[in-house]
């Protein structure tokens, strides 16, 4: 079962309505579509119809049918200006470390439904420091956070840099790098990286 975010973020590509049309060009009824395919004539409807969302390697049976590639159904989506709002409910979690016990933060993705992004936001809460340590991370490019609340501490390549609320820091993040909440107050964040 689909949430209602991912329900709506495929929506916008219009993919049944793109294998519908690309059908009635070739003059093609549902049934000569499942022989092509191996689909049922009532699943083919379904995604047509847009009660029904194609796993990729369904949509590429449909795709080698009609000699397109898998581009054709994502590639233009986008007809009207880029604007993507996300709802503060509607925001994507993301776990330090998925399965860690001891989180030391966690981030809500505040720009998820942009396509073609040149960066990354998030908002970023952080906890106390784990019984485990810092754990550093690495990721490719740079990175930037402003913090909004409380006292954040980041570990990198030996230093120790501490930000309180209203301070910023930019930094290459390919070198390994950690962050613990400092003191008993709530730390938050807004994180921004270049993928």
């Amino acid at each position: 079962m689909l949430s209602s975010t991912l329900k709506t973020g495929l929506e916008e590509y219009h993919i049944g309505e793109r294998i519908r049309a690309l059908r009635l060009k070739k003059k093609m009824g549902l049934v000569e579509l499942g022989q092509h395919t191996g689909l049922s004539p009532a699943l083919l409807s379904k995604v047509e119809r847009g009660r029904l969302f194609p796993t990729l390697p369904t949509l590429l049976r449909i795709a080698l049918v009609f000699s397109v590639g898998l581009e054709f159904f994502f590639a233009g989506a986008r007809e009207k200006p880029l604007a993507a709002v996300v709802r503060k409910g509607d925001r994507v979690r993301l776990p330090e470390r998925p399965g860690v016990r001891h989180a030391a933060y966690r981030f809500e993705s505040l720009d998820y439904p942009a396509t073609e992004r040149r960066f990354n936001s998030y908002y970023a809460e952080f906890f106390p420091a784990s019984p485990d340590g810092l754990r550093p991370h690495a990721h490719p490019d740079v990175e930037f956070i402003y913090t909004l609340t409380g006292t954040l501490s980041v570990h990198m390549d030996g230093d120790e840099h501490v930000l309180e609320a209203g301070d910023s820091m930019y930094f290459d993040s390919s070198v390994p790098h950690a962050y613990r909440r400092s003191g008993g107050r709530t730390c938050s964040a807004i994180v921004v990286t270049a993928p």
